[in-house]
């Protein structure tokens, strides 16, 4: 009798276990079918974007605001937050390539993959393929080059994020309706001829000689129907109703990217908030649209350690955000909103040991060019000078350009700091190559100009903002979204389950 009861009670007790798996179940399907399809989409991921970058930006714009009131970024602003972890299937510190994928599909790949399974064979839906199928209008829209990771995961699938020519190819293959931002960075092939007429191949081999270029990635666009544009009159002059447009910025930096908002000039350079604007305009319809706009160069300037480029990049990200938010006020019911990083880089700490529990960030606003522009100056001075380079002429230009060495504006430098200013000085301006492969020359300077970086650490440090890595980290990153089907959003959930939730919402339509 007694063994039977125990059996009652065990058959009872897993009863009750299906009863509840069934009932979360159906309340986890019936919370996420509650939210209908939104019309409009608004997918930003901020490349390299943190908790730690946001929140540094913000303090900054307090610390040189005249306003009593706190200033609060756009997207500090939205209702619903998240976090999400970001590993990659083979690392546990992912790169855009696999995060991007993670964000596009909903799949776990390998590093350097783009939309493709971990074993680089099948490729893999993106959410703005599904978009596409749906009837929406689809943009993609980047600060770096098109055919760069992060939004060539919405479009392309490759075995390899270097594969430059055959992303831009899946590019003008796509039948998405709006790709604005950078260029190309290898349109004339799988290589790129330079002075010596040898093809660089980025990696994927060892370098040859050009045989056959293949076919000019714009030639093949435009023989697709995209319209290419790349002057400012031509991408003020785009309207709604127009179709298949590659718009890309008419004053492009390395990489075929834009330049840092930093470096930017008013009147010229296209921003991406501006870039988002006119994507507004063009995609627009009755059938509603998805657009991804990613700061791609947020990454870029965390690679390189320079917080005051980072700031500048994040404003330019989140006044992109603006224009979506603006949007979102006229539709309300039908406009989603997401914000994310595909991973954090830098490793960017608020707070620094040397100031101890001392802040003072708008010791940044003296930075007047991002460290790219400032790697350039001194590289051009090295040429020049050559065997007449001095640390005097140096110190002038740290000066000019970030601030440091004046007492008027808090930036006097110790003893200390000048001595790592001329060690790096002396890096610089001696052959690179073989110290580069010193482990200790990596842990001070990176692969950056040694006194640039040395600059940017300094000032950083006199902000109190401290740097861990010239990688990415592991660090999980924030979500934060507004609008239709914002609630799925919330907690703390896997990169994966963005784009799943995604793509639930958008085969309701």
């Amino acid at each position: 009798m007694k063994s039977i009861n125990l059996k009652i009670k065990s058959i009872v007790s897993l009863l009750f276990v299906f009863a509840v798996l069934a009932v979360s179940a159906q309340q986890k399907g019936s919370s996420q079918s509650k939210f209908k399809a939104p019309k409009y989409i608004f997918y930003f991921i901020g490349d390299g974007l943190g908790l730690s970058q946001s929140n540094a930006t913000e303090t900054y714009l307090n610390a040189i605001s005249d306003n009593e009131s706190s200033v609060k970024l756009h997207m500090n602003t939205l209702p619903h937050t998240g976090f999400c972890t970001t590993y990659a299937a083979d690392r546990f510190i992912t790169g855009s390539a696999a995060a991007g994928t993670a964000l596009s599909t909903g799949h776990k790949t390998s590093t350097n993959t783009i939309a493709m399974d971990i074993q680089k064979q099948v490729p893999l839906k993106t959410v703005a393929e599904v978009a596409k199928e749906k009837t929406y209008k689809v943009g993609i829209i980047t600060s770096v080059s098109l055919d760069h990771a992060t939004p060539a995961t919405f479009y392309a699938h490759q075995p390899d994020r270097n594969m430059y020519y055959k992303i831009s190819l899946d590019l003008s293959n796509s039948r998405f309706d709006y790709f604005a931002g950078g260029g190309f960075k290898h349109p004339h092939g799988d290589g790129e001829i330079d002075k010596n007429n040898i093809l660089s191949n980025f990696g994927m081999g060892t370098t040859k000689k050009i045989v056959n270029k293949e076919t000019n990635t714009f030639k093949v666009a435009k023989a697709r129907g995209y319209k290419v544009i790349n002057t400012l009159s031509d991408f003020k002059a785009l309207k709604s109703g127009d179709e298949k447009i590659i718009a890309i910025a008419p004053d492009l930096a390395g990489g075929s990217a834009l330049p840092f908002a930093i470096d930017m000039e008013n009147g010229y350079d296209i921003s991406l908030a501006d870039f988002t604007q006119k994507g507004i305009e063009i995609l627009n319809n009755s059938e509603g649209f998805f657009m991804m706009i990613e700061g791609g160069k947020i990454d870029w300037a965390c690679h390189a350690n320079d917080a005051a480029t980072v700031i500048h990049e994040v404003i330019q990200f989140d006044e992109a955000i603006a224009v979506a938010l603006e949007f979102y006020r006229k539709n309300p019911d039908e406009t989603l909103i997401l914000v994310t990083g595909d991973h954090e880089t830098g490793g960017l700490a608020l707070g620094f040991a040397g100031s101890k529990y001392n802040s003072a960030f708008q010791v940044l606003q003296h930075q007047n060019i991002s460290y790219e522009s400032f790697s350039k100056k001194m590289e051009n001075y090295f040429t020049a000078e050559q065997a007449n380079a001095n640390f005097s002429d140096a110190m002038a230009m740290v000066k000019k350009h970030f601030g440091l060495g004046d007492s008027s504006k808090g930036l006097a430098l110790t003893n200390l700091e000048l001595k790592q200013l001329k060690t790096a000085f002396e890096h610089s301006s001696s052959n690179k190559n073989e110290k580069q492969k010193e482990d200790q020359y990596y842990l001070l300077y990176g692969n950056y100009d040694p006194f640039t970086v040395a600059a940017c650490h300094i000032l950083s440090n006199k902000a109190g903002i401290g740097w861990t890595s010239y990688s990415h980290t592991a660090a999980p990153v924030p979500i934060r979204s507004i609008g239709q089907g914002a609630q799925l959003f919330t907690g703390y959930f896997d990169n994966t389950d963005i784009a799943k939730h995604l793509m639930r919402m958008i085969n309701q339509k």
